[in-house]
C-alpha cells in the first residue's frame, strides 16, 4: 500500500529551512522510502501527551507524523532535543 505525504505549513516554513542541505536530503529520502510504504514498520508510536502521533528516527533528528488509511501528515521535523516541546505547541494550535 502506498501513502500520500502531506506537510504541515510550519514544517515547510520553519523546520525544513533550518536543516542543512545534507540532512534535508537524508530526511526526504527516509520519508519517501520508509513512510510511503510501511510507516508502522519503521516508525514508533508516541506516548503520553503526544499519543496518537508517530515518530521516525533519522540519526539525531525526528519526523513526527500522523497517518490514516492513505495519507501521512508530517507535523514536525527537528532535532531530538527540542522537537517534542515544539510539537506540543504545534498540535495544540
Amino acid at each position: 500500500m502506498s501513502f500520500t505525504i502531506s506537510y504541515h505549513k510550519e514544517v515547510v516554513k520553519h523546520d525544513m529551512p533550518a536543516l542543512s542541505v545534507a540532512m534535508k536530503a537524508r530526511i526526504k529520502r527516509a520519508i519517501e522510502t520508509k513512510l510511503t510504504t510501511y510507516p508502522e514498520q519503521y516508525a514508533v508510536p508516541l506516548r503520553r501527551t503526544l499519543k496518537g502521533y508517530w515518530k521516525l528516527r533519522i540519526g539525531d533528528y525526528r519526523v513526527i507524523f500522523e497517518f490514516d488509511r492513505s495519507m501521512i501528515i508530517v507535523l514536525g521535523i527537528g532535532h531530538r532535543k527540542d522537537i517534542y516541546d515544539r510539537m506540543m505547541s504545534r498540535v495544540d494550535a
